[in-house]
């Protein structure tokens, strides 16, 4: 693996790609950064992190056929890759948070995105953007976020961490096609809330109770609503909450 070091940027998501557009890259190319100005999260909103206490870094992902897996597939593989760093480490309630938040103690420590884009082949290049809250330790501001310093009671080597999330995405990403259940199942396993009667809240703002039964190949969230009926939302179809 290629890692580029970079001391400010504005999105670890957006230097790669414009450098991908720039030039031949490798496969699993990495840009990370000490200080990330204008981080990226889920729907537009942005990622804070406290500059040097944290990582905040991309992943460059290169021609991803759709015939043997889905997009969401690659999204299993990492999220599940970061719990399994993190279970190491022994941080204590890990979950992931649908689609891909991850938590431990009920607050939020890392978040994941991921950046497609379509080639005029039909393969996929994709930017995997990850943010994981590490050193920092005021969080007045973010109720439910938290970091890895705060709920181990220790501060961690940023470059070790670093290398070794690195290299469990990289094997779990290479395996993906040939043990996709295997990953489904830790994904599951440690999805928040499911099989838990809890509130949600759609688009227009209406709130319901419903009970998450899972994730569909696509991505999907799988809610049994109190009717007994099943539904399947998007991530701007719905917001968990708790």
């Amino acid at each position: 693996m290629h890692i580029i070091k970079l001391s400010a940027t504005d999105s670890t998501n957006d230097y790669l790609k414009q450098l991908h557009k720039e030039k031949s890259l490798d496969n699993y190319t990495i840009v990370t950064t000490l200080s990330q100005t204008n981080g990226k999260g889920q729907m537009g909103t942005h990622w804070v992190s406290q500059e040097g206490k944290n990582l905040t870094f991309s992943v460059l992902l290169k021609n991803i056929s759709t015939i043997q897996n889905s997009i969401f597939d690659y999204n299993v593989a990492v999220a599940v890759s970061i719990v399994q760093v993190l279970q190491a480490l022994e941080l204590p309630n890990l979950n992931i948070k649908w689609p891909n938040d991850i938590l431990s103690e009920n607050k939020k420590v890392g978040g994941i995105l991921i950046e497609n884009s379509v080639k005029a082949d039909g393969t996929i290049d994709s930017i995997i953007g990850i943010g994981l809250n590490v050193n920092q330790d005021d969080f007045s501001d973010l109720p439910m976020a938290s970091s890895l310093k705060n709920v181990a009671d220790k501060t961690f080597d940023l470059d070790e961490l670093l290398l070794q999330l690195v290299y469990q995405i990289e094997t779990n990403l290479n395996q993906i096609s040939s043990h996709k259940e295997t990953y489904w199942k830790i994904y599951i396993k440690y999805l928040f809330k499911i099989n838990v009667p809890m509130a949600f809240e759609d688009q227009h703002q209406s709130r319901f109770m419903g009970i998450i039964t899972g994730v569909t190949d696509e991505g999907k969230l799988s809610v049994m609503l109190e009717d007994d009926s099943t539904q399947y939302f998007t991530l701007k179809e719905i917001r968990l909450l708790y």
